[in-house]
């Protein structure tokens, strides 16, 4: 059996690290000539507001160091950030240089005033007006200013890549746990981020779910397809062990997005015929409780509907039709009617120990 410093050896040989401080001039540099990527999808998923870019801007006007900027080399040579995403867009947006994901240029930014240099105040990067404008002194300091940076070399293995992100933006993070998840994604295949993005925002989907904006905002509507997708088809041994439900949906989010041989045309086609029909008969009362004595569906969204009767129908799907919307609308009342599953079914229970039954009842429910 190997011991700690077996394991500490082992390890240490997958990550290839080297560090040196680079100027912003060169950084920037590096983004025009496409030799750093700064993942603009992860704007929509870490957002600063004017004032939190403004501080940045502040800092290094006042030789505040940084914390280090975590970037992962590419097969090709290209820096992938790692971390360091906001900081480095900020810096690139505030020169007018910054693109978003659809290649277009982000308005440049305009600092707030600070309480250390109230005289930023409606400041911008080089204009015409030099009532605005840096100065070319200032403009030099800050290119010539040293970010410290963290290579992440091409001989690492790719599970050490993504790890170190996970590792990174969880410590002191205020980012969900599917947030992070979203971004190892786009830097593990970007094109599967984007296939699950659209599930996840179609227009079915969202309707039967019915969350409330903060919760969509948080992207928990991406972490219910993958559940979806990840658990649809697993067998009862993989759903029997999940353990950690976060880390389960990481790894096999990642493995999924790695993998030729996955279906993707196959899941899409099967993920929005199953959302179609919920919605189409059921609409935002899908994954709601049912009560009898008033029949109808009520109150909030329920993972254990979600589990029940959306995975139930998902792994049977292939076998039912737009004619059986009444049937599949029949079994989830049937479901929340069966006084072993009444009220306090699954409250409180771990999600693994949870959907260790709900989603095998769920396909017992939906069988044809």
């Amino acid at each position: 059996m190997p011991s700690l410093e077996d394991e500490i050896a082992e390890r240490r040989r997958d990550i290839f690290t080297d560090a040196y401080s680079m100027s912003i001039g060169e950084i920037t540099n590096l983004y025009r000539d496409g030799e750093l990527d700064v993942h603009p999808e992860f704007q929509r998923i870490f957002r600063w507001d004017d004032l939190q870019k403004t501080r940045l801007i502040e800092s290094l006007l006042l030789g505040i160091p940084l914390p280090s900027i975590f970037v992962a080399q590419t097969e090709d040579g290209a820096w992938d950030v790692v971390d360091g995403v906001q900081r480095l867009s900020t810096i690139l947006q505030f020169q007018g240089l910054l693109k978003d994901d659809e290649e277009q240029v982000v308005p440049p930014l305009v600092l707030n005033g600070t309480q250390l240099l109230p005289s930023l105040a409606g400041k911008v990067w080089e204009s015409e007006d030099v009532a605005i404008s840096l100065t070319q002194a200032q403009r030099l300091d800050l290119k010539r200013a040293k970010l410290d940076l963290k290579i992440v070399k091409r001989e690492s293995s790719a599970e050490s890549k993504y790890d170190l992100f996970q590792r990174l933006n969880s410590y002191g993070s205020q980012a969900t746990p599917q947030e992070v998840r979203s971004c190892i994604l786009i830097g593990t295949d970007r094109s599967f981020y984007t296939w699950l993005r659209e599930l996840a925002e179609s227009e079915d989907f969202l309707s039967t779910l019915a969350l409330s904006e903060r919760l969509i905002s948080e992207q928990y509507n991406y972490e219910l397809a993958l559940r979806f997708i990840v658990l649809r088809r697993a067998d009862a041994a993989t759903i029997a062990s999940i353990g950690n439900l976060g880390e389960f949906l990481t790894a096999q989010s990642v493995n999924l997005a790695l993998d030729p041989s996955f279906d993707r045309a196959g899941e899409r086609e099967a993920f929005l015929k199953t959302f179609r029909l919920l919605n189409e008969t059921s609409g935002d009362s899908a994954f709601k409780r049912w009560s009898g004595t008033k029949d109808k569906f009520e109150g909030a969204f329920l993972n254990t509907a979600f589990e029940v009767i959306g995975m139930g129908l998902g792994h049977n799907i292939d076998a039912y039709s737009a004619a059986d919307e009444t049937t599949a609308v029949e079994r989830a009342k049937e479901f929340w009617l069966d006084q072993r599953y009444a009220a306090g079914f699954a409250t409180g229970v771990r999600a693994d120990t949870r959907m260790a039954r709900t989603v095998p009842l769920g396909r017992d429910l939906f069988a044809r």
